[in-house]
């Protein structure tokens, strides 16, 4: 398929679009904080894929070249798995009700771990079984993002704070304040490690942020403006309906990439 370079808008063009009324806006002010402003991450867009658009997507994983899939809204939330090149479902588990609304996933020596929103239970599969809970644990907090690194779990709850959890009994092992040259990065949302480093949407915005676990530093920023409208001009999304969703296979370094309610899941490279 033809390689499309992804337009990216330039890193200054970005602030007077997405800053407030109280962020500065000269280079020097920027980087009161001391921490430098992310380096812009460019993707060239290798293919994009159908994707069912019922699912208000909340987590995405690859593993073992399957993708799965942890949707949102209350009485719809599933967790599914899905062939990514033709959006096909093969298989799904509705765990929704009046009271639960599915977030974040992700997969962990074969089990895959499932957030919810505010009912403040995180839900244990079997990797190849997906149809029945094997275990739960509490969460005290709202459950947005979840991944992990190394021999623990990442999560996020919509502030600007990850946690590092202990995946046998989901306690709070340490947690770090996410910060770029502004100040703190709220409602981080989809997770996901790739080559060391957290990647993490922000909800409602159409970038996705590099972060360095070491201090929670904002390190890099893939800008993604007027995607889904480049490959899907008939889509219109409604309010909430924004990407969110980032998946990474390590062979072939590849990200994909979706939105909540999305028609269409994107495979890109870095540049």
């Amino acid at each position: 398929m033809q390689i499309r370079n992804l337009i990216l808008i330039s890193s200054s063009l970005l602030w007077s679009c997405n800053s407030n009324t109280n962020q500065p806006e000269s280079e020097t002010e920027t980087i009161q904080s001391g921490i430098p402003a992310p380096q812009i991450i460019n993707l060239n867009i290798m293919a994009a894929y159908p994707h069912d658009d019922s699912a208000y997507t909340q987590g995405l994983e690859l593993h073992n070249r399957t993708m799965y899939e942890g949707t949102g809204d209350f009485i719809n939330s599933s967790i599914r798995v899905t062939d990514y090149k033709t959006g096909k479902v093969n298989k799904k588990h509705a765990m929704g009700s009046e009271n639960i609304f599915g977030e974040g996933i992700t997969i962990f020596k074969n089990k895959i771990y499932q957030l919810t929103w505010q009912s403040n239970q995180v839900y244990v599969y079997d990797v190849k079984d997906i149809s029945k809970v094997i275990n739960t644990f509490n969460w005290p907090r709202e459950g947005w993002g979840i991944t992990h690194y190394k021999d623990q779990l990442i999560v996020s709850d919509g502030s600007a704070n990850i946690y590092f959890v202990n995946p046998d009994n989901f306690s709070i092992i340490t947690q770090k304040q996410v910060t770029d040259n502004f100040g703190p990065v709220a409602n981080l949302n989809e997770l996901e490690i790739i080559d060391g480093y957290l990647y993490a949407n922000v909800y409602t915005q159409d970038y996705i942020v590099k972060i360095d676990l070491a201090n929670g530093h904002v390190v890099g920023k893939i800008n993604l403006p007027g995607l889904i409208k480049q490959y899907a001009p008939n889509f219109s999304p409604r309010e909430g309906e924004v990407l969110n969703g980032i998946a990474y296979d390590s062979i072939s370094k590849r990200i994909f990439i979706t939105g909540k309610r999305w028609p269409k899941l994107f495979e890109a490279a870095f540049q």
